[in-house]
């Protein structure tokens, strides 16, 4: 794995013109910014499909849990390895809250829901997630009230969001859908957006890296303990577990923790929360292509549609304020 060395924010203060020439250091910050949002948009956006399979096979908080603990591990090991300074006991006890909401609420539930929504349907409730970031950051101590241009980001966002939404045939491919897991969904987009705002105004590790790696293995411990107090261990048995569940999960460390999750820790750092939370609506249209080509769930000319607006309020919601 190869990560940037620490390089400053590439985003100007809000009410701060945008430069029109970049220093070398301030093009480096941007480059590994775009890398970063691909890597968030493009792998976050196949997980949904590597969830959905690796659940058919092994239990949902023990499967999330042993993704997240190992990645967190092994991320840390290499760190330590490296010579990056380990977390001290303030900045440990933030990371169990923020690996707690992110990974327990906001992973857990995805997890948990995906054993019964399809993992298209999943995808998009999941994109509700910048208006919880909007609200959580407007009432938040000292927060900031959402501009124009980034209420009508969200609100184009959203609306090709519900457009896809009622555009799919809830009897098509795809499996069973119950209320419980709807719910789940929607409270794992809310707990995610906490976890990502706490993660920024509290105290953290200098790398962002380390920070990724202290997240991940709280929330991997706070999610097997979940696991053991439901009684997943129990009903764990290596042999019946299929080989495509053994490779989904084996993708979610290497990609969707180690490279995926790494790559959105560093966004929370150097990203504001409005153009960090553009992900939910890029990984749906994602998550729906996957899950049409390879699961067979269903894709209609309307979600083909809806997905274009929801890209437009991408763009809107991340196009540079004007001084």
């Amino acid at each position: 794995m190869i990560f940037p060395r620490e390089v400053p924010a590439a985003n100007p203060p809000a009410d701060e013109p945008m430069k029109t020439t970049l220093s070398p250091q301030e093009r480096q910050a941007r480059t590994w910014m775009l890398v970063a949002f691909a890597v968030v948009y493009t792998v976050w956006g196949s997980t949904y499909l590597a969830i959905r399979v690796a659940v058919g096979t092994l239990p949902p908080f023990l499967l999330a849990g042993s993704r997240f603990l190992v990645a967190g591990l092994g991320l840390l090991i290499w760190l330590w390895f490296r010579g990056v300074a380990m977390p001290n006991a303030r900045q440990w006890g933030h990371a169990f809250i923020a690996g707690g909401l992110l990974l327990l609420g906001g992973n857990g539930l995805v997890v948990w829901a995906e054993q019964t929504v399809p993992s298209n349907l999943a995808a998009l409730l999941v994109a509700l997630t910048p208006v919880w970031f909007a609200l959580l950051e407007w009432v938040r101590p000292a927060g900031m009230r959402p501009t124009w241009q980034t209420a009508t980001g969200i609100v184009v966002g959203f609306s090709g969001v519900a457009w896809m939404v009622a555009g799919r045939n809830p009897d098509g491919p795809g499996g069973a859908v119950n209320g419980w897991g709807l719910l789940a969904l929607v409270l794992a987009g809310i707990s995610w957006a906490a976890g990502s705002l706490w993660s920024r105004y509290n105290a953290r590790p200098e790398s962002p890296w380390m920070n990724a790696a202290a997240q991940m293995l709280c929330g991997g411990v706070a999610l097997l303990l979940t696991a053991i107090l439901r009684g997943e261990p129990g009903q764990f048995h290596a042999g019946a577990v299929s080989a495509q569940s053994w490779l989904a999960l084996v993708y979610l460390v290497v990609f969707g923790s180690w490279i995926g999750f790494s790559a959105y820790i560093y966004l929370v750092k150097v990203a504001t929360p409005a153009r960090l939370a553009t992900y939910a609506y890029v990984n749906p249209v994602i998550a729906v292509v996957l899950a049409w080509l390879v699961l067979g769930e269903s894709l209609s000319r309307q979600t083909l549609w809806a997905a274009g607006v929801s890209l437009i309020g991408v763009v809107i919601t991340s196009l540079p304020r004007r001084g």
